[in-house]
């Protein structure tokens, strides 16, 4: 599945969450739920793949992230609410 994509971790629900971009979804979450890269994600905790996009290309998933990283908490909350309100993690799904 290497296919650029913008996705929010989290370490709960409304907890701390972490907006990034990656071409492997399943091999990134996989770095963010097992510690193995150093930075926010590992300090706060955040684990939980609760919101994720795909794009065409990795320019669009750039733009897309700098687009919900400038946005306020409140939107980025209201983004994972939007399309995953039990802020179910979607590992399992995306990892297979």
């Amino acid at each position: 599945m290497k296919q650029p994509a913008v996705y929010i971790m989290a370490n709960k629900r409304n907890g701390t969450v972490n907006t990034g971009v990656t071409s492997n979804l399943p091999q990134r979450a996989w770095q963010h739920r097992e510690g193995v890269m150093d930075g926010f994600s590992k300090r706060y905790g955040c684990k939980m793949l609760v919101w994720f996009e795909m794009h065409d290309n990795m320019e669009a998933a750039i733009l897309r992230e700098k687009q919900i990283k400038a946005g306020s908490r409140k939107k980025k909350l209201a983004l994972i609410e939007e399309n995953n309100p039990q802020w179910k993690d979607w590992f399992d799904e995306i990892a297979q």
